[in-house]
């Protein structure tokens, strides 16, 4: 009987490890899709698809956001776009309350998504919540020498320490580099070992 339960058991586990990452993903998916689905309801009411299509069609959101981002991509790549582009953010950095919003966040996206920005380019350990404890975090930037000079260390980094199981929250702080440990993985890796728990670890690099 024992071995019975045991072996229940087993297909039980086995079968939640198959269901359960499939079920978060289209969870997951169906979150964003769904939500893109909304900004449809932006457009006038004739154009929307249950009036053209006598439907909904799922996923046209998504359909409609990654053609508005070509668009304005490929706009702002020519002489005329460029114009604009800086016409447009001209406007945005001179009104009052949108200015404060509108810098912080184009300031953030340009150091995240900017090619040479070094923004989460690097997982780091370092000592966190106190000096017995190590973390992996990941490398935001360099701190400016006004803080340098009040902290009264030259070798200082910006890191972001990720909480778990969702990076989306954490805590950013700056550390001397020297209480820092550079680790021989890539951001994807390291965001799947904190997601994990520090269940799935990141494979022996090849010598």
């Amino acid at each position: 009987m024992r071995h019975i339960k045991l072996t229940l058991k087993g297909y039980l586990v086995t079968g939640l490890l198959i269901w359960l990452p499939l079920a978060i993903t289209f969870w997951v998916l169906n979150l964003i899709v769904g939500t893109l689905d909304q900004t449809l309801n932006l457009l006038p009411r004739e154009w929307q698809p249950q009036q053209v299509f006598g439907f909904t069609v799922p996923g046209l959101g998504v359909v409609l956001a990654v053609l508005i981002l070509l668009g304005t991509g490929m706009l702002a790549a020519n002489v005329f776009g460029q114009r604009l582009v800086r016409l447009w953010h001209a406007i945005l950095s001179r009104t009052p309350v949108v200015k404060t919003i509108y810098n912080s966040v184009k300031q953030v996206s340009d150091t995240l998504l900017s090619d040479s920005g070094q923004a989460f380019r690097q997982a780091l350990l370092v000592r966190f919540p106190h000096q017995d404890a190590w973390t992996v975090a990941f490398q935001t930037g360099t701190p400016s020498r006004q803080i340098s000079a009040a902290i009264g260390e030259d070798e200082l980094v910006s890191v972001y320490v990720p909480t778990t199981p969702n990076p989306t929250s954490g805590y950013f702080i700056i550390v001397p580099r020297r209480d820092t440990r550079e680790l021989d993985m890539s951001v994807d890796e390291a965001l799947k070992y904190v997601i994990s728990m520090g269940v799935v670890a990141p494979p022996p690099k090849a010598r």
